[in-house]
């Protein structure tokens, strides 16, 4: 079951609507669940809502899938480039595309966690404590995931950040895992498709060699020496669009949730 609802985005006072998806007997059981947060909500479900045209498929995953929770998709800004901002937690690199945009990132994570998930506690049966609360989201908001689970720690112990945009901002986020007193019962889960892989020339084997495998690298073996659990994920064949995404979700969602 999805329910759509209107939320305003405090930072700016415009809408950002809520995709909730709600398990099909949550209205005749008196069950708690675990949440998953996403970053472009608009995506996550189905195909007449995804900005392009084509969702990640998570409703049809979930209703299948063994494991009950409530997912909670955060709808992006449209207008303009204005997602670029508010998925932006650091100063990107002088010079690069990213650095004339303002970094609302953190007022975006502080929202979540200061209005929309205690919304979310308080109307939905939850399970509100960190170890039942995990986050997620691609690209910019893949960034923002590995941002909330490293920052926010103390509320969200799971994260899946999908082909993360993290190469402009290499020096903040490892500072930011630096720093992090991550639990080490903490899940981070990283993937890159080679399509998308910046300096490789295959694309038909596993990645070793490129400039993304590299920061992904670099996060996972800062995280790891947090005791964090980390999987690496180097999708074949994989490029920055959701169809690829969609192909990984029962992969992330096993290893944040049941293993």
């Amino acid at each position: 079951m999805i329910i759509q609802r209107d939320f305003i985005y405090s930072p700016k006072g415009k809408n950002r609507p809520l995709h909730i998806y709600l398990p099909d007997d949550y209205f005749s059981s008196q069950e708690r669940y675990p949440v998953m947060y996403f970053f472009d909500g608009q995506n996550l479900f189905r195909d007449a809502d995804a900005t392009y045209g084509k969702s990640w498929g998570l409703e049809a995953f979930l209703q299948g899938w063994p494991k009950k929770m409530i997912v909670v998709g955060m709808e992006c800004g449209h207008e303009g480039e204005e997602r670029l901002s508010e998925y932006l937690p650091y100063f990107a690199d002088s010079g690069s595309y990213f650095s004339k945009f303002p970094p609302m990132g953190a007022q975006t994570v502080n929202w979540l966690l200061s209005e929309v998930k205690p919304m979310i506690d308080l109307e939905y049966r939850t399970m509100p404590l960190r170890e039942c609360t995990g986050i997620a989201g691609s690209s910019m908001g893949g960034l923002m995931a590995l941002y909330a689970v490293a920052h926010e720690n103390r509320w969200f112990s799971k994260a899946a950040c999908v082909s993360s945009a993290i190469g402009f901002c290499m020096h903040p986020v490892t500072e930011e895992l630096r720093r992090s007193a991550l639990s080490p019962d903490t899940r981070i889960y990283l993937s890159w498709g080679t399509k998308e892989a910046q300096g490789l020339k295959r694309q038909d084997r596993e990645d070793r060699s490129s400039k993304t495998y590299a920061w992904n690298k670099k996060v996972a073996d800062l995280a790891k020496a947090k005791h964090a659990v980390v999987k690496l994920r180097c999708q074949v064949g994989g490029g920055h669009c959701e169809a690829d995404w969609e192909k990984l979700v029962p992969e992330f969602m096993h290893f944040l949730w049941m293993e």
